[in-house]
């Protein structure tokens, strides 16, 4: 499996392949990818199909409404071990 370093960089190369501007952001324990989706992208169903796409490769993602427009993010886990010892405490506590 290619390192967080390398997963957050191809992202980044994905994204600008597929015509959108991102902009790579440390966040501590992940790497965050932004990038503005253009208008047009919205209109056409091939390119929300491929953004997704893209997206879903990431550790998880989403999209958030502005006052400049619609944003979608991508994050990737700079270790990603921490993830499964996440579930702490008595199964009461869990879903």
């Amino acid at each position: 499996m290619p390192s967080p370093e390398a997963r957050a960089e191809a992202l980044v190369r994905r994204f600008t392949a597929a015509g959108l501007a991102p902009r790579k952001r440390d966040r501590g324990n992940h790497t965050r990818i932004e990038m503005k989706v253009p208008d047009s992208a919205t209109r056409s169903r091939q390119s929300w199909q491929e953004l997704l796409t893209l997206l879903e490769t990431a550790d998880w993602f989403g999209l958030a409404s502005s006052r400049r427009g619609l944003v979608a993010w991508a994050a990737v886990l700079k270790d990603p071990r921490p993830a499964a010892k996440t579930a702490r405490g008595s199964h009461r506590d869990q879903l």
